[in-house]
């Protein structure tokens, strides 16, 4: 039975080196008179990440997190937080650093950047919002069942207006 030395064996590693507050962004365009509405605004939320590698064995993930409240067409105010981890990944498998990075990293930040938007929403004179958890899992199978479809051979139609492509 032949074992691989110590040496050899190359551990999957994956640890956090530091999260951050890349990007924040409070914008209250109607103040002061949006302290005078009564009326529950409408509010949305929209996310994105994004990763890269910023050197050997070490990636940047930035998830963006914008919050928008509105009564009608006016804005109340709009917050965006962008909450970035320098995380450190080596001995992963190429095919396996997309998922890790768009999945395992954006549940990371996401509770940083759900209390730094009810923060900066608080400081700015308004209720706190407070964001549902996101499953990042399902986001990135949506997206990458989206890509696939995309991907996709379209049946080329022929009509006279049309000119094959051979």
């Amino acid at each position: 039975m032949s074992e691989t030395p110590a040496a050899e064996v190359q551990v999957p590693v994956f640890s956090i080196e530091k999260i951050y507050a890349k990007d924040l962004s409070l914008e209250i365009p109607h103040a002061p008179q949006v302290f005078l509405e009564r009326d529950a605004p409408e509010i949305e939320v929209q996310l994105h990440s994004e990763g890269g590698n910023i050197d050997e064995g070490l990636y940047q993930v930035v998830l963006t997190v914008t919050v928008t409240a509105k009564i009608g067409d006016k804005t109340l105010f709009l917050v965006e937080a962008g909450q970035a981890g320098i995380f450190q990944i080596r001995n992963v498998p190429q095919g396996d650093i997309e998922p890790i990075l768009s999945v395992a990293c954006p549940n990371i930040l996401f509770p940083y950047a759900r209390e730094t938007i009810s923060d900066l929403v608080t400081r700015a004179g308004f209720p706190p919002v407070l964001l549902s958890p996101v499953n990042f899992d399902a986001l990135y199978q949506q997206r990458q069942i989206s890509q696939q479809a995309q991907q996709a051979p379209q049946p080329q139609t022929h009509s006279s207006d049309n000119i094959p492509i051979q």
